[in-house]
C-alpha cells in the first residue's frame, strides 16, 4: 500500500484527510478506496479528533474511477465485481455512519464516484467553479450505491433528473438541489470550512454530535443497509452487460458512443 495516496493530519481536534493523487485527478481505485476507508476509521478511533474534513490535493476533488481500474472491471468475474462493489459500499457506509462529523471541502470537480464521495459526507463546502455529476448512465453503468444516499438528501424529482441524465451541474445548482451546504470562494473556503469545524469542536458536545448524526441516519434511512446490499448486487450484474462493456470501451478509447 502507498500511504501517500491519502494524507492524514490532526490539528485543534480537526482531522484533515486529503486525497493525494492529483496526477490522476484523484480518481478512485481499489487501493485508494481501502486507504480512505482505513483513514476514516483511524480518525473515528482517534481521541484527539472531534471533526473530520475530507478534501483533495490538486485541481479536482475526484474524477471517479480511473482508466486502469475501468479496464480491469471489464475482465472481472461476477464474484470479483461483487467484492469490488462491496468495498465502495463499505467506504460510503463508513463515512455515513462514522460517529464523528465529516465535512467535505470540494475545491474542484466531483464526478461519478467522486460526486458520490461528497454526497455521503455530513456537510459539503464547495467552490463556485466545481461541477458535480453522477455520470454513470453515459458509460452504460448505474449509480446504484450512491443512489441509496442521494434519495435522502433531495427529492425523487431531482434525483431522477441528475441520475437519469448523467449531466454535470454547477455548485450553485447542487446547493439549490440540497446536495451541498455552502458555496464559498476559493480563497476563503479553507478558512470557512475550518472555522465551521472549530465551531462544532468548541460549542457542541461530542456525544451529542454522535447521537444526533445517528438519529438522523436511523430515522431517515432505516433500511439503508438492506438497500445497499441490493445496490451491490445491481452494481456487479450491470458490469456484465454489453452496454457497460461498450460504454467503458468508448470511454477508454475516447470515442463518442451512440446509444
Amino acid at each position: 500500500m502507498t500511504e501517500s495516496l491519502v494524507l492524514y493530519s490532526v490539528e485543534d481536534r480537526i482531522a484533515t484527510i486529503a486525497l493525494n493523487r492529483p496526477e490522476k485527478r484523484n480518481a478512485l481505485n481499489p487501493e485508494l478506496i481501502k486507504l480512505l476507508t482505513n483513514k476514516m476509521l483511524e480518525a473515528s478511533d482517534d481521541e484527539n479528533v472531534k471533526v473530520i474534513i475530507l478534501k483533495a490535493n490538486g485541481s479536482t476533488f475526484s474524477a471517479g474511477a480511473d482508466l486502469a481500474y475501468l479496464q480491469q472491471l471489464q475482465q472481472n468475474s461476477l464474484e470479483e465485481n461483487l467484492a469490488d462493489s462491496e468495498n465502495l459500499k463499505n467506504l460510503f457506509l463508513t463515512i455515513y455512519k462514522l460517529p464523528k462529523v465529516v465535512i467535505a471541502q470540494v475545491e474542484g470537480h466531483a464526478i461519478a464516484g467522486g460526486c458520490g464521495l461528497a454526497t455521503v459526507c455530513d456537510l459539503v463546502f464547495s467552490v463556485p467553479e466545481a461541477n458535480f455529476g453522477y455520470t454513470e448512465v453515459k458509460l452504460g453503468f448505474v449509480p446504484a450505491i450512491v443512489s441509496c444516499f442521494l434519495m435522502r438528501k433531495t427529492s425523487e424529482t431531482i434525483a431522477k433528473q441528475v441520475l437519469l441524465t448523467g449531466d454535470l451541474f454547477t455548485a450553485a445548482k447542487a446547493l439549490e438541489y440540497g446536495l451541498i451546504n455552502f458555496v464559498i470562494n476559493k480563497e476563503d473556503i479553507s478558512q470557512n470550512t475550518r472555522d465551521f469545524a472549530l465551531n462544532l469542536c468548541n460549542n457542541a458536545s461530542s456525544n451529542s454530535l454522535m447521537v444526533t448524526k445517528q438519529l438522523i441516519g436511523q430515522t431517515t434511512n432505516p433500511h439503508l443497509e438492506r438497500s445497499l446490499d441490493m445496490a451491490v448486487q445491481i452494481n456487479a450484474k450491470v458490469r456484465e452487460s454489453e452496454d457497460f462493456k461498450r460504454g467503458i470501451a468508448s470511454f477508454i478509447n475516447k470515442e463518442k458512443i451512440n446509444w
